[in-house]
């Protein structure tokens, strides 16, 4: 079976060495390839899933995906325990080791910038949430009980003392303005945590929030950043989220981390790196 070389990250030779028994991506364990001051961490993976058609396919199946991102993940974990590594972008691969080499040098000057900023930083991920998720207009109409059909909205009380539609309506309304109320103090509480955590990051990036459509989102995202520190400035990270999250009752406030710094990790079109290797 014929194999190609899935790339994880770039960084500079380091001393730790990698847990012993890791698997990275396709179940094979990660290698390292040094060239000329920089250092390769890669794979091998089967080209009958990692060339450019069938690779193409694998990554509209989703459960393929999921546990691709999380092999990959793994290994970015264990090299961030280690060194500071530029992360690359999942599905980075190329054709042998000699394709590696050529990627390690027509990118040289932008990974050896980006690990010279990178040197020693990690990353925080920040998430708000409104405390009280908003009903959607979706949900209105799903989740309804108010009176229907010829007595609806705009019909008299019945004779059992069920609500008028001129009861009901003022009921949505309540409804309606207490929903506003709610995202307005969340959007507060999460401006006001975003100024502050970001005059203690070196660099921020601010993501799209999350679409509650999808599985296990809440609804109500406010904030979804990421925020970029020296490793050792952590633990005062930490405590201002938690200080600043009790002091705004509007939100509920998510932190991860520490994690290799992918959001800052954008100095290179990662298309482009797939490619330039092969």
């Amino acid at each position: 079976m014929t194999e190609l070389c899935y790339v994880y990250a770039v960084t500079r030779p380091f001393d730790g060495t990698l847990p012993e028994g890791l698997a990275g991506v396709a179940g094979t364990p990660p290698r390292l390839l040094a060239h000329d001051g920089l250092l390769a961490v890669l794979g091998d993976v089967p080209a009958d899933d990692f060339s450019e058609e069938p690779l193409r396919a694998r990554l509209e199946d989703l459960d393929w995906l999921t546990s691709t991102a999380r092999a990959h993940e793994a290994v970015i974990g264990a090299l961030a325990a280690v060194t500071s590594p530029l992360p690359l972008r999942l599905a980075t691969v190329c054709n042998d080791d000699g394709g590696v080499r050529r990627l390690l040098d027509s990118g040289r000057e932008r990974f050896t910038r980006c690990l010279e900023r990178l040197d020693g930083r990690v990353e925080w991920g920040v998430k708000a949430y409104a405390r009280e998720a908003p009903e959607s207009p979706r949900d209105d109409a799903t989740t309804s009980t108010g009176p229907k059909g010829p007595t609806g909205p705009t019909g008299p009380a019945g004779p059992t003392g069920a609500p008028s539609g001129r009861d009901y309506l003022r009921q949505r309304l309540r409804q309606r303005n207490a929903r506003s109320s709610i995202l307005a103090e969340a959007d507060t509480g999460s401006r006001l945590l975003h100024q502050e955590l970001s005059r203690l990051a070196e660099d921020v990036r601010v993501h799209r929030l999350q679409d509650a459509r999808l599985p296990g989102v809440p609804r109500g995202n406010v904030l979804n950043a990421a925020y970029l520190l020296p490793r050792e400035q952590s633990g005062a990270f930490v405590e201002e989220v938690r200080r600043l999250g009790a002091r705004s009752p509007g939100i509920r406030v998510e932190l991860t981390g520490p994690w290799a710094p992918y959001s800052f990790a954008d100095v290179t079109d990662p298309a482009r790196e797939g490619s330039e290797g092969r």
